[in-house]
């Protein structure tokens, strides 16, 4: 029901405040020059680790941390209606690059990994708060304009990151202190955002109440307009900027009073059920779950791989415009994509087997050639199918679900991404486990993703020849039917 939320919460024509600010947000949250140089920086003399220490014991906390916290914030999210949790995102990520700058020690570094961890599983926050503020019809427009500001902004931190080092010469510890101060700008402006007062789960508003609890703002025109002609009027009811307030911050306390935490994680779970009860949508998420696992444990230990095929304290090193140009290249295939016409219920798993064939052989390349710059044109060939390859599943999943279960779906593709990425990082990478060098990590990396192309390449095919006598059949017996 349009502008049923009330101005105040962001309905109808007052979604620009908090869209702006969220925006802005999410801008400065992304500019973070030093991020593409955070292997280097942690080997280098600031830190004075060990590759061993940094791969093998270090990098593996931000996952273990993403994964354990993934599902805790995504209730706390719900519950505590987004904007405490884009706040704790903010200053989790004042404390990691704080703690970038000043903090010695494996264990103190490790403590910097939980914390970024942290701002990692907050991100659900981030990209579920708008939703709560504005109609459904700006959902689309919305969800585009915050993920174009974290993306410019990424793109803007690479760049000016690798400007400053190479042109300018800055040292690596005047980039943590630029990412400082970003997030920290970032964190003030999340105070300015303005609290909804729904929520998916815990303060769900169904729309019997609303319409009989709210009355519609006509924001084009300034006048309000009562849904239910037997609803007393509350003193000062003809001004707009009372009844929202008063009325829905009624009806939010009486419907705390009634949160049930075992009813809302059963309704979770039917939901559940019934999302992934559809073909289409458990293969295309078996897909985004696989794949991310794998998409995580590169980006993460990619620049490993660069320093070691070339160590960045004899050359220089590019990886802030290997980044840029593989975030703005996957941009434009994300665009194009988003123009091709074809049946992806017939062809998608084909289409996932032979994408997911091209990123294992671009990571085989990446690990088996060393040269620094076929490592970096293979990573932004990876990146780019990544990126395309995921969008077209997001919208796939998307075009099966009610708006109001993206969250669960995603978050429980993301949660077993993690889970799986966990395992992989447990038996790899961790000390604790076989420990591999950077090399042996990049080859087995490369088999996983010849694995899911092999998986879905079988699934394609079946589906395939499972359509085509589908319609044999149909065929057959349309002329007995006549």
């Amino acid at each position: 029901m349009a502008g049923a939320r009330g101005p105040r919460a962001g309905g109808g024509c007052c979604w620009a405040l908090p869209t702006a600010l969220l925006c802005a947000y999410g801008f400065f949250c992304s500019v973070r020059p030093s991020e593409p140089f955070l292997t280097r920086y942690l080997l280098g003399p600031h830190k004075n680790l060990t590759q061993s220490q940094v791969f093998n014991e270090i990098y593996p906390v931000w996952t273990y941390s993403y994964l354990v916290l993934l599902f805790p914030v995504f209730l706390a999210t719900d519950y505590l209606r987004y904007k405490p949790v884009v706040l704790l995102q903010g200053l989790s990520l004042i404390v990691t690059w704080f703690m970038l700058l000043y903090a010695q020690g494996l264990l103190a570094v490790q403590f910097l990994e939980f914390f970024y961890g942290v701002g990692t599983a907050t991100d659900i926050a981030y990209y579920s708060y708008i939703y709560s503020v504005v109609d459904l019809n700006l959902y689309q427009k919305v969800t585009s304009y915050c993920r174009s500001a974290t993306l410019v902004g990424y793109t803007v931190g690479s760049v000016s990151g690798q400007v400053l080092v190479s042109v300018a010469g800055w040292s690596l510890f005047s980039l943590n202190v630029i990412s400082l101060t970003c997030v920290s700008i970032a964190f003030g402006m999340a105070w300015f955002l303005p609290m909804p007062r729904k929520s998916l789960f815990f303060h769900h508003v169904s729309s019997q109440q609303i319409s009989r609890e709210m009355k519609v703002i006509d924001c084009k025109n300034g006048s309000a307009v009562q849904d239910h002609p037997d609803m007393q009027r509350t003193p000062g009811w003809e001004d707009e900027t009372k009844v929202p307030l008063n009325v829905e911050g009624q009806s939010s306390q009486k419907q705390e009073q009634k949160v049930d935490i075992l009813k809302v994680l059963k309704d979770l779970w039917q939901d559940f059920l019934q999302c992934y009860s559809s073909r289409t949508m458990l293969c295309w998420s078996v897909w985004w779950a696989l794949s991310t696992c794998g998409y995580f444990q590169v980006i993460n230990y990619a620049q490993g791989l660069w320093e070691m095929v070339l160590p960045s304290h004899s050359s220089e090193i590019y990886n802030g415009g290997v980044e840029a140009v593989s975030t703005l290249l996957g941009a434009v295939a994300v665009f194009v994509v988003g123009h091709i016409k074809t049946s992806w219920a017939m062809w998608g798993e084909v289409a996932l087997a032979l994408f997911s064939f091209l990123i294992a052989a671009a990571v085989y390349i990446m690990d088996t050639v060393r040269n620094i710059w076929v490592c970096y044109a293979s990573y932004v060939v990876f990146r780019i199918i990544y990126m395309l390859l995921i969008t077209i599943a997001t919208f796939q999943i998307a075009t099966n679900l009610s708006v109001e279960r993206y969250a669960l779906v995603f978050g429980v593709n993301t949660f077993i991404a993690l889970a799986l990425q966990t395992l992989l990082t447990l038996i790899v990478v961790d000390a604790s486990g076989l420990g591999l060098d950077i090399f042996t990590q990049f080859m087995i990396y490369a088999s996983y993703f010849a694995a899911i192309s092999l998986l879905f390449l079988g699934s394609g095919i079946y589906s395939i020849i499972r359509t085509y006598r589908r319609q044999e059949q149909i065929q057959s017996r349309s002329p007995e039917s006549r």
